[in-house]
C-alpha cells in the first residue's frame, strides 16, 4: 500500500504546473508553486502535522514530533518548482510497470526516445516501475520525486510504521531552479541542526560537494538608427554580442566538453536588439578562484569586442549564486557519516559523488545549516527525456527512515 501511495503522490504532484518563471519579479515566480505548496500543507495537516503552514512566500514548513528527546533536529528539504528550460505544463505521466528492458519511446512525440545507450542505468532496472512524461514536457521528477519521498517518510512515521526518531522538520522551497530557493527561509522557524536535500539522481548517491556558481550578465550597448541610413553610424549590439559568445572556448570551459571536476562558462540566454543586447552566462567551478578566472576571461573578451566594434560599450556584472557545500559541512561532521552508515545498515553501497550543479543545500550550508544531498530516483532532469524510478524512490524513503533512526541514536552525544 505504501509503495502505491508513493506513486500516487508523485503522479499527483507532477501534474501541477510549477514551472519557474524569470527571477527579479514576483516571488515565487509562478503561481503554480503556490498551488502545490497549499496541496502539500493541507496533506501534512491531514496526516497530523498540526503546525504545517505555507508562509507568505509560498514556503511550506512542518514538524513531525518524534519520541526521542535530546538528539539533533533533522530537516528534510525539496523544492516545488521545475526548470524553466522545458515546460512543466500539462504533464501527462506514463507509468511503465515491470520494465522489460530496451528503449522507451514517448507517446506524445515519436522523435523522443529514452535510449539504453544514453541511459545505461536502465540495464539494472528490469522489472522496476518507471515513470516518464509523454515527451512534450518534462516530467518534474526534479524535484517532485524528492517531495513525494519526504511526504511518504512523514506519513509512515505518523502511522507508526517508522523507527523511533527525534524531531523532524520539513521544508519545501520555491524557485530553486532559478537560484532563489532559500531567499526567504526563516531559520528560526525551521529550527534544525542539520538538513538533507532530497534532490539527487538515481539511488545510493550521497553528495557532499557541489559546483560553486556565479552569474555573469554581459550588457552590450550599441547605437541604433534606421538601416537605410546606417552606414558609418549604426553599432549593432546583436552582432557584437554574437562575436563575444563566439570567442568563448568550445574545446574547454563549456558544458559540452567538460565533466567530473572541470568547470565551465555557459551562455544560455541572449536577449535584446541593436540598441542593447544582454547575454546571461552561468559560471561554474569547484573552486572560487576558478570563478574569478572565468569572469576575467569574459571581461578580457569584452575588451577585444569593443575594439572590433568601435562605439559599442560592454559591461560585465557578476552576481554570486551559491558556493560549494563542501566548505560548510564541517560545522556538523556527523551529517555525511550518518548517511553513509544508513546505506551500510541497509546493505547498500554509498556512492559519494560531486554534483555538477547546485541544490538548495549549497545555499543552506553556506548560510550555516549543513545540508548534504541524497538520491530520489530522478533521471535526465530539465528534459522531455526525464524519467523516474519508483523503486529508487522507495529506496530513498527507506534510507531516510534509517538515517532518522541513526540520528535518534545520537541523543546521548548531542
Amino acid at each position: 500500500m505504501s509503495r502505491e501511495r508513493l506513486l500516487e503522490r508523485f503522479l499527483k504532484y507532477v501534474q501541477i504546473d510549477t514551472t519557474a518563471g524569470q527571477p527579479g519579479g514576483k516571488y515565487p515566480s509562478s503561481d503554480g508553486q503556490l498551488v502545490l505548496g497549499k496541496v502539500l500543507a493541507d496533506e501534512l495537516i491531514k496526516m497530523g502535522v498540526v503546525d504545517a503552514t505555507q508562509d507568505e512566500h509560498g514556503l511550506v514548513y512542518g514538524t513531525v514530533q518524534g519520541t526521542v528527546m535530546g538528539c539533533p533536529v533533522v530537516a528534510l528539504n525539496s523544492h516545488v518548482d521545475t526548470s524553466p528550460e522545458t515546460t512543466g505544463a500539462n504533464v501527462k505521466p506514463q507509468v511503465i510497470e515491470k520494465y522489460a528492458g530496451g528503449d522507451i519511446p514517448l507517446p506524445g512525440d515519436p522523435s523522443k526516445v529514452i535510449t539504453v545507450r544514453e541511459n545505461p542505468e536502465l540495464k539494472d532496472l528490469h522489472d522496476c516501475t518507471l515513470v516518464t512524461s509523454d515527451g512534450t514536457t518534462l516530467l518534474g521528477g526534479d524535484d517532485k520525486a524528492g517531495i513525494a519521498v519526504i511526504m511518504e517518510v512523514a506519513q509512515r512515521i505518523l502511522e507508526g510504521k517508522g523507527p523511533d526518531i527525534g524531531t523532524l522538520k520539513i521544508l519545501f522551497t520555491c524557485d530553486e531552479e532559478i537560484g532563489h530557493g532559500v531567499d526567504h527561509v526563516d531559520f528560526q522557524k525551521l529550527g534544525a541542526d542539520v538538513c538533507y536535500t532530497l534532490d539527487g539522481p538515481g539511488a545510493n548517491e550521497l553528495n557532499e560537494e557541489t559546483f560553486s556558481a556565479d552569474l555573469a550578465t554581459v550588457i552590450v550597448k550599441g547605437v541604433n538608427i534606421h538601416p537605410s541610413i546606417a552606414k558609418g553610424r549604426m553599432v549593432n549590439a546583436v552582432r557584437a554580442a554574437a562575436a563575444l559568445v563566439a570567442k568563448l572556448p568550445t574545446d574547454r570551459l563549456s558544458p559540452e566538453t567538460t565533466d567530473e571536476r572541470d568547470g565551465f562558462i555557459h551562455p544560455y540566454i541572449v536577449e535584446g536588439g541593436v540598441e542593447e543586447t544582454t547575454v546571461q552566462c552561468i559560471l561554474r567551478s569547484f573552486e572560487t578562484d576558478g570563478l574569478e578566472s572565468q569572469a576575467q576571461l569574459i571581461r578580457d573578451l569584452a575588451k577585444q569586442v569593443e575594439g572590433e566594434f568601435p562605439g559599442c560599450e560592454i559591461s560585465v556584472v557578476v552576481t554570486a549564486q551559491y558556493r560549494n557545500l563542501r566548505d560548510g559541512l564541517e560545522k556538523e561532521p556527523r551529517a555525511v557519516p550518518i548517511a553513509e552508515n544508513a546505506h551500510s545498515a541497509l546493505g547498500r553501497p554509498c556512492h559519494k559523488r560531486v554534483i555538477r550543479g547546485g541544490t538548495d543545500g549549497s545555499r543552506l550550508t553556506e548560510m550555516g545549516l549543513p545540508t548534504p544531498n541524497l538520491s530520489t530516483g530522478q533521471h535526465n532532469p530539465h528534459s522531455p527525456l526525464e524519467w523516474a524510478c519508483l523503486d529508487e524512490m522507495e529506496q530513498a524513503v527507506e534510507l531516510v527512515l534509517k538515517m532518522l533512526e541513526l540520528w535518534a541514536g545520537e541523543a546521548k552525544t548531542f
